[in-house]
């Protein structure tokens, strides 16, 4: 077992019951506040732990950390040190905040210049995001997609079963959470229109999805194997890919998406390590037929992780419109990255992959309002009485995350985005 994971640790930090950062959790992220410029820092109950001023003290001087890679406004140069590296940061940080830990503890001098209350911080985007792909990789999501706009008896296209499907999207647009978005614009085209016109998207559509960076690069022309792909693997977030649907319709064929996805996608500030989600693991479903050798692998790759997404209108109460769970991907992160390096291609530190939308087998359970109101034929209520089909403008989508075992809950806060009208 890792040692940061032991379920009867308990950090002498008070953490609530509810929260998503226990002493088992460890989450990175990039923050500021009045007396410091961007830095790393970790998430502890409603605390953040400056690392940068921790290393300052002289906490990490045997780990022999380069100077300055927690002063830094992106988690790249951390990432870069190796998992080696990257486990032993963690159980030094679980050992400092152990509640039996005396030395940062009982000097109060001390906590008082590496603690800052969250409310006190502001977040940024945790990773200088060299490149994206996203994928498509729930069953679930596919099958609903491709019953409503294809043959239902023939919803999957036939290379969906062989291979981890995906598009390279936009770096340059993703956000963290809390930056509001504008309604994008683009060419639209109705069913009885004889062209396209250009507007505003009616159909703003969100897609609920997890994110994993890559920590380790490896050269052009080398691929990674299932088996070596978690090692590559630095840590997680939530991950809303935003979804013009009306735009999508109109430009995808025969490339794929393209300005219906550009032109945000909206990820949680707190990178949730691998490590500290490997109690959380559960075997994938069944893969039929057999996947080609190079996507075969070993072991259990898919995480028990709830999902949650809700919708706050302007001014009103938030409420739940979809609960899923990570563990339906049919295709899991180690194939999705040996897939993605097969060909040879080059991978980098601080490269993000997405899920695709992560729908269950309920239909509270789908990951979409394309899916949950079943391309508008089925409007959503919420608590105010209101119904949707797609999203409006004023309103915030809040996703949530985290897994639970053995009285621990390990989770990733949330990622909310307003969306605001046109420009």
């Amino acid at each position: 077992m890792i040692r940061a994971n032991n379920p009867e640790l308990s950090s002498w930090i008070d953490v609530p019951e509810d929260s998503d950062f226990p002493i088992q959790n460890i989450p990175f992220g990039i923050f500021s506040h009045s007396e410091s410029s961007k830095r790393v820092g970790i998430a502890i109950g409603s605390y953040i732990l400056d690392l940068a001023a921790l290393g300052e003290l002289g906490y990490f001087d045997l780990l022999k950390l380069e100077i300055g890679v927690f002063e830094s406004d992106s988690l790249n140069a951390f990432m870069s040190t190796g998992q080696e590296t990257w486990r032993e940061v963690r159980d030094r940080i679980s050992e400092l905040l152990d509640s039996q830990n005396p030395a940062l503890r009982d000097n109060v001098d001390q906590r008082g210049k590496v603690l800052i209350k969250m409310e006190d911080a502001t977040m940024y985007l945790p990773v200088r995001i060299r490149d994206y792909t996203d994928f498509y990789s729930s069953i679930e999501h596919a099958t609903n997609v491709g019953t409503m706009f294809r043959d239902p008896d023939n919803a999957l296209l036939p290379n969906w079963k062989h291979l981890p499907v995906g598009y390279h999207g936009r770096a340059s647009s993703i956000i963290v959470s809390g930056e509001n978005i504008n309604r994008p614009k683009g060419q639209t085209k109705a069913e009885d229109a004889d062209s396209p016109s250009f507007g505003p998207s009616r159909l703003l559509d969100f897609e609920l999805e997890l994110g994993f960076f890559t920590g380790k690069r490896n050269p052009l022309g080398h691929s990674i194997s299932t088996t070596d792909a978690e090692d590559h693997i630095f840590g997680m977030v939530l991950f809303n890919d935003w979804s013009a649907r009306d735009v999508q319709k109109w430009e995808y064929v025969p490339l794929g998406p393209f300005l219906a996805k550009s032109f945000a996608s909206s990820i949680s500030p707190w990178v949730v390590t691998l490590d500290a989600l490997d109690p959380f693991r559960v075997e994938g479903p069944n893969q039929d037929p057999e996947v080609l050798p190079y996507l075969q692998y070993q072991g259990a790759h898919n995480f028990d992780i709830n999902l949650e997404v809700q919708i706050e209108p302007e001014g009103g109460e938030a409420s739940t419109v979809c609960n899923s769970n990570f563990k339906f991907m049919y295709w899991n992160m180690a194939q999705q990255l040996a897939h993605q390096t097969v060909n040879g291609c080059n991978i980098d530190v601080g490269d993000m992959y997405a899920s695709g939308t992560i729908s269950g087998h309920t239909p509270d359970s789908f990951g979409s309002m394309l899916e949950l109101a079943w391309k508008g034929t089925k409007p959503i209520t919420l608590r105010d009485g209101s119904e949707r089909k797609f999203i409006l403008d004023g309103d915030t989508v809040i996703m949530k995350g985290n897994a639970e075992k053995n009285g621990v809950r390990v989770g990733f806060g949330e990622v909310r985005t307003k969306v605001l009208p046109s420009l």
